[in-house]
């Protein structure tokens, strides 16, 4: 009887979508092919992007539909992210991180279901976060961060209840975080600083301090890996480095040597350096690095040789200096170093060579730098201090029979010590 009643709701239709035969009239194969299309939904399918092909073109490359792993990081790709990369579905590992690409994050990512590993951070895309991205539930690695992407969280992001790490920092996203995100962020032991950084986000989720390190067991530094667990030495000198120093490395805190000297590092020391608390060995020299010497380099306490010198860097020294009492090299010489020398010094008892000189200090030199008897190097020439030398620093002078002038020249201080 329905079937009836659809014949003739039909046969009154003066005219058919479904015209099997082309003759412009209704007749019984026009109306069973109607019958055929409702039921089918035939006149909704929507031509795909990807139907027929067997390959895709993507900046000027053809990869087989088949493909599974794309790595063009560091390409100097330019232009948006194409649609059609939807179509490689057998994808698990996609990386187009440090380019200059541009235009937003194409839909057609979330057919990318089989993804494990998906980075595009470091690009200028813009727009929001596709609400698709939530289909890839196979994703461990999902790295979004440094570009200008706005809008909300989407909450879909809460299904990728695999992800081992989630980097959405240094956007421009606002809004709530979503609260199956913070479900997700508490379940997988994930850092809310990753996404809290440098946007504009209402943190809804539990209100405990982000750490940087959460949840890591590996980091990232100037395009190598590193285990945290494991890694204990850290030598890049002169690898012709730029950029600024991570904060992550202070995630590293198994690191008992870390030379990252004669390089052309910029911007300031970050202060989870504070947080390497194993370190021995600490050689930031010869770069371009500015700002302050973060208080938390008291924190050091286990290091012997700490050398900041031929930098930029600014300010005061910090009285936790004094801390660092193992100590036998301090070389902070060839910056713009203001303010006076913390009595502090004269708790480094350890020290054998102590390099001031080509700063900017001021005040009088502390009589407590005459407890470092171990000195066997001692430079505060060229900076701006003044008053009479300490009779106890006299004293060190005269014993080792070192010249005067390795703290009188370039300065305005009285020589008591004639």
């Amino acid at each position: 009887m329905k079937k009836l009643l659809l014949i003739t709701m039909l046969l009154g239709v003066g005219y058919s979508q479904c015209d099997a035969n082309g003759d412009g009239d209704l007749d019984i194969l026009d109306v069973m092919t109607e019958v055929n299309c409702i039921l089918t939904d035939c006149w909704e399918v929507e031509p795909s992007l990807c139907d027929g092909l067997t390959e895709v073109e993507l900046w000027g490359e053809y990869y087989d539909i088949g493909t599974t792993g794309i790595d063009l990081g560091y390409q100097g790709l330019t232009g948006s992210i194409p649609p059609e990369i939807g179509c490689l579905t057998n994808l698990t590992d996609l990386r187009l991180h440090n380019n200059q690409l541009t235009g937003g994050i194409p839909s057609e990512i979330g057919n990318l279901t089989n993804l494990t590993y998906l980075n595009i951070r470091s690009n200028q895309l813009t727009g929001e976060i596709p609400s698709e991205i939530g289909n890839l539930t196979n994703l461990t690695y999902l790295f979004l961060h440094t570009n200008q992407l706005t809008g909300e969280i989407p909450s879909e992001i809460g299904n990728l209840t695999n992800l081992e790490w989630l980097a959405l920092h240094t956007n421009q996203l606002t809004g709530e975080i979503p609260p199956e995100v913070c479900d997700l962020m508490e379940s997988n032991n994930l850092s809310m600083w990753w996404i809290l950084e440098g946007n504009n986000l209402i943190n809804t989720c539990e209100e405990t301090e982000p750490s940087i390190c959460d949840g890591l067991t590996e980091v990232e530094l100037w395009g190598v890996t590193y285990d945290i667990g494991t890694t204990t030495d850290f030598d890049l000198t002169d690898q012709k480095l730029t950029g600024s120093i991570p904060s992550e490395i202070g995630c590293l805190t198994n690191l008992t040597f870390l030379n990252l000297g004669i390089n052309q590092l910029t911007g300031e020391i970050p202060p989870e350096i504070g947080n390497l608390t194993n370190l021995t060995y600490l050689y930031l020299y010869d770069n371009q690095l500015t700002g302050a010497i973060p208080s938390s380099i008291g924190n050091l306490t286990n290091l012997t040789k700490l050398f900041l010198n031929w930098n930029q860097i600014t300010g005061e020294i910090p009285v936790e200096i004094g801390n660092l009492t193992n100590l036998t090299w301090l070389g902070l010489n060839n910056n713009q170093l203001s303010g006076v020398i913390p009595e502090s010094v004269g708790n480094l008892t350890n020290l054998t060579k102590l390099y001031l000189n080509h700063n900017q200090l001021t005040g009088e030199i502390p009589s407590e730098i005459g407890n470092l008897t171990n000195l066997t190097v001692l430079l505060l020439y060229t900076n701006q201090l003044s008053g009479e030398i300490p009779p106890e620093v006299c004293a060190l002078f005269e014993s080792n029979n070192w010249d005067l002038n390795h703290i009188l020249l370039g300065n305005n201080l009285i020589n008591t010590c004639e």
